[in-house]
């Protein structure tokens, strides 16, 4: 589905936008005036470690979940432990930070890479290592994904990266194609209207 026809949380919609409209994340860095969107901003990630900031539209998460996309292994992982009955932990730190649910609903059905089983990334990390080995150009994303809402997260900030590790799995909601999203979004953001002063919870002023 379009981009455009998917909609927006109040504050993605503040957010800076490329030349095609797309909304431009929190933690994507500039260049040139134009948005790279495979990469990450050091200082921006830090930042939305450190202040329990969305890492999709920049604004506070409250003290509670906070939620991922995730890829076809870390999916499998965490649905083979929830079938299992067991609790999921996965120790593997990781570069990619967490947001608000409706942000990360939203970035699951709108980011190319995020949204269809056999999309590659156009672009890769500029230094891979271990932590973003999967962030190369023609990776593909998988079979299926999820958006996962863990209890929370932790964090480190060394001098090259910003890494983060998730805990304890409180929602799971695989996806073939993402928009098997849209009617959990649509009534995450009814939800989120209906919150004194609207948006998103703890939300403010996005960075």
């Amino acid at each position: 589905m379009r981009f455009d026809s998917v909609p927006m949380p109040a504050t993605v919609e503040a957010r800076p936008r490329d030349t095609r409209g797309y909304p431009v994340p929190a933690i994507t860095p500039w260049e040139g005036g134009e948005p790279r969107f495979a990469l990450t901003d050091y200082d921006g990630s830090a930042a939305c470690a450190r202040e329990r900031l969305c890492s999709v539209c920049g604004t506070l998460m409250p003290r509670g979940p906070v939620w991922r996309v995730v890829g076809a292994a870390e999916s499998a992982a965490v649905r083979d432990a929830l079938a299992a009955g067991r609790p999921y932990r996965n120790m593997a730190p990781t570069p990619e930070g967490p947001g608000h649910r409706a942000c990360m609903l939203y970035a699951s059905m709108v980011c190319p890479y995020l949204a269809r089983p056999n999309a590659r990334r156009g672009l890769g990390a500029q230094t891979p290592d271990d932590m973003t080995a999967h962030v190369v150009r023609g990776a593909v994303r998988g079979e299926s994904g999820a958006v996962v809402g863990y209890g929370d997260y932790e964090f480190a900030v060394t001098r090259s990266q910003v890494l983060f590790r998730f805990l304890d799995v409180v929602e799971y909601l695989p996806h073939d194609t993402a928009d098997q999203h849209l009617p959990e979004l649509r009534a995450e953001l009814t939800r989120s209207e209906a919150r004194p002063g609207g948006g998103q919870p703890g939300g403010g002023q996005p960075r």
